[in-house]
């Protein structure tokens, strides 16, 4: 196994501790124990930037600090350096990817005076694809559900009668997620434009023009594209999307367990992060109202 070649390299060419291998092993076998579970098929040479983002993404939403979330980081990088060296695999997945800064940051949200303007403004065509780029904003918005959440669900995870959605998140634990009026339009619009397209029916919920699953990427694409046009945040993700769900949800007086129930989190202590975004958009409008603050 490639993980073996790379842990006897850092032992005996390296000169590396018993504790420091067991540190590599431990965190290589944690991110393959991640994206085995997203696809048992995939193998180290199939990774992609996207997964490991991915993995960044989780380890921060389940409360690692980014000390440990820059160490296993380091980790992955260190081992596919060794692998480009020895040209088993074409590319480096992580090179690209920023360890996070120390101190966890607060999570970053769209204005729900941007995100209105947005949805309710002319910046998406009628057609199929317009129809299914504002769907795929909404249900974020709306729903709060992660990017490989969306992309992973199919027709069959749909109610729109009903009105609630199957979302199948992390270590396959399935939740159910209520919606409104106006996402059940939007899905039956969709739906509609799907059919006269003639794009494909049943299977993924989500997909481009010739019926094909749509991919993280292309989602990423989307978002970024049509936040662009209304905020000046540098982040302009889903993740951000689902950031901008929480608070809103927060700031319309909804409690931690709901909250924690809605997201998908596995302790309230990792929904509470979002308290401290609410309590600091309090603090800036207390100093901006107040005339003695």
């Amino acid at each position: 196994m490639w993980t073996d070649d790379f842990l006897r390299y850092l032992a005996y060419e390296r000169n590396y501790s018993v504790r420091t291998v067991g540190e590599y092993r431990d965190d290589l076998n944690a991110f393959e124990a991640f994206y085995r579970e997203i696809d048992a098929t995939l193998s180290w040479k199939e990774i992609d930037e996207d997964i490991v983002r991915d993995w960044l993404v989780s380890m921060m939403e389940a409360g690692r600090a980014a000390t440990t979330v820059s160490r296993r980081l380091s980790a992955l990088r260190t081992f596919y350096k060794f692998l480009l060296k020895r040209g088993w695999v074409d590319a480096d997945p992580v090179r690209d990817v920023q360890s996070p800064k120390k101190g966890k940051p607060l999570p970053v949200f769209v204005k729900e005076s941007e995100m209105d303007r947005l949805l309710d403004g002319a910046f998406f065509g009628n057609d199929f694809q317009g129809k299914r780029d504002k769907l795929i904003l909404e249900m974020f918005y709306v729903t709060g559900i992660r990017l490989s959440e969306l992309t992973g669900m199919d027709v069959h995870d749909v109610d729109t009668s009903g009105r609630v959605l199957k979302v199948t998140g992390k270590r396959n634990k399935q939740r159910i997620v209520p919606f409104g009026n106006e996402l059940q339009s939007l899905l039956e619009a969709y739906s509609a434009a799907r059919k006269a397209e003639d794009v494909g029916e049943g299977g993924a919920m989500f997909v481009d023009e010739r019926g094909k699953r749509l991919t993280n990427a292309r989602v990423r694409r989307i978002v970024q594209n049509y936040l662009g046009q209304v905020t000046t945040l540098k982040k302009k993700s889903p993740h951000v999307l689902r950031h901008t769900f929480a608070t809103s949800m927060l700031n319309h007086h909804a409690d931690l367990e709901t909250l924690k129930e809605l997201l998908g989190h596995e302790s309230v202590s990792t929904t509470e992060i979002y308290t401290h975004t609410t309590f600091e958009e309090l603090k800036k409008m207390y100093n901006q109202a107040h005339p003695r603050a």
